[in-house]
């Protein structure tokens, strides 16, 4: 009887799974399915706690649609994947294909390991697989507008069905899956039903007011979907496929986040180097800041305690949930580079540490975006005011309030700027660590140099 393997690594889901057809097919009406997850020590050891948590939540419900199929190894693929062919006589291995910079390399070397069992790439976490969209000429789009309407004009395919007529091969020794993580913060649930739900719940009831809600971190206006689409408990073909014919501004504007997601993904396939150095090499002549003062800096930054409320609130719901609004993701980076003059890697490396959501390729370019060192970047001298952005899009202090109990009590006129209240300073909350005007002023003139050379 036919055996094939199907390598799971961020589709984590039954539905809409090409690979998981393509391994169907292969096998054959008689053959089996073997459902396979690896962990790779050196994608699961720098993982973040919350990630950790979360993949292992999810493999738990993934294992529970496979009726305890799914075989769990530890180790290198490229060692594992060999050993666990040859244990079941499988006669190919098929995957979702991955475009990071580390899988690419590692895909090869389990190609190459495999020998003559064929490596099956087929289908990838992305409505366009990362490389497909290039301009005329071949080359890579450098700015997201015209890579979207050349995204939208490629298109992608209908989601696959497969739901069932699967044949999953059991009996096969899983090992123990590495202790889970104790996490104090608030973590979705997980898994392809709960991705599923959370998709409807959203489509139903906050799509329509989605072009306006998704800047407003007080509300519940963005689909919180991020963490499920990183390890592909849903597939965004799902997600267009249920908004096709629609034609409101919210629509557009969701379908557009969708294209970022692609767009940093492509970014990331034709320059790997860009996970880690600048894609804009000029700036990395910018002055920044060292030593005792500048770490305690940091700290208050990565606590929450720099005084500055939207600031504050922000990385508060990053050790709450392990994830933070995109408008305010924007905003807490912009004073990390701009107002504490540190470089776009720290905070990269700090978020991918506490986001349940830490997706490399869409992390390390908006963190470059915000720092004016990235592809389509924001110019280095739009600094984020963290006091007019909390007064727009937070303006009855909402999100503040919910995240600095310490401000609950003031009134919205002078949440964004605790200092002019009334009694001044509510107690237990501090002073602004910096002057915003002076930092920005710092920053712009260290940016000025380096453009004079």
């Amino acid at each position: 009887m036919p055996t094939t393997l199907l390598w799971f690594r961020r589709d984590l889901r039954l539905g809409d799974h090409p690979a998981l057809l393509a391994a169907r097919d292969a096998a054959g009406p008689d053959g089996d399915v073997l459902p396979v997850f690896v962990f790779d020590d050196r994608l699961y050891g720098p993982s973040g706690e919350p990630r950790r948590r979360f993949l292992l939540d999810c493999l738990t419900a993934l294992d529970d649609e496979l009726d305890g199929a799914l075989v769990l190894r530890s180790g290198d693929p490229a060692r594992v994947l060999p050993e666990l062919v040859r244990e079941v006589g499988a006669d190919s291995v098929h995957i979702s294909a991955d475009a990071g910079p580390y899988g690419r390399r590692r895909d090869q070397a389990v190609e190459q390991a495999l020998g003559d069992v064929p490596l099956v790439r087929t289908g990838s976490p992305y409505l366009v697989t990362p490389g497909r969209v290039t301009k005329r000429d071949g080359t890579p789009f450098q700015v997201f507008s015209p890579f979207a309407r050349a995204w939208r004009e490629h298109g992608w395919r209908a989601p696959a069905d497969s739901s069932g007529g699967v044949r999953w091969r059991t009996g096969v020794r899983s090992e123990d899956p590495p202790p889970a993580p104790e996490v104090d913060a608030a973590l979705p649930p997980a898994g392809e039903r709960a991705a599923l739900e959370a998709w409807a719940r959203f489509r139903d009831e906050r799509l329509t007011g989605y072009a306006e809600g998704r800047n407003l971190p007080g509300t519940s206006g963005t689909s919180r979907l991020s963490a499920y689409l990183k390890y592909g408990c849903i597939h965004p073909r799902t997600l267009v496929a249920d908004l096709a014919g629609e034609e409101s501004e919210s629509a557009r504007r969701y379908t557009d986040e969708l294209a970022w997601r692609d767009f940093y993904a492509d970014v990331l396939w034709h320059r790997p180097d860009s996970a880690r150095e600048y894609l804009k090499p000029e700036l990395q002549g910018m002055g920044y800041d060292s030593g005792p003062d500048a770490d305690a800096l940091v700290r208050a930054w990565e606590t929450g305690r720099t005084g500055f409320p939207i600031v504050d609130a922000g990385m508060r719901q990053l050790l709450g949930e392990a994830y933070v609004h995109n408008r305010v993701r924007m905003i807490v980076a912009s004073f990390l580079v701009k107002d504490l003059h540190q470089e776009w890697t720290r905070g990269a490396r700090y978020f991918m540490q506490h986001l349940v959501d830490g997706d490399l390729a869409s992390n390390q370019h908006g963190w470059q975006w915000v720092a004016g060192t990235g592809t389509d970047a924001s110019p280095y001298y739009r600094v984020f005011n963290p006091i007019t952005q909390g007064k727009k899009f937070d303006p009855d202090g909402a999100y503040v309030k919910r995240w600095v109990p310490e401000l609950r009590d003031l009134d919205p006129a002078h949440v964004h700027e605790p200092w002019t209240a009334p009694g001044g300073i509510p107690a237990g909350y501090p002073e602004p660590v910096v002057d915003h005007a002076h930092e920005r002023q710092v920053s712009l003139d260290r940016y000025a140099r380096v453009r004079a050379g």
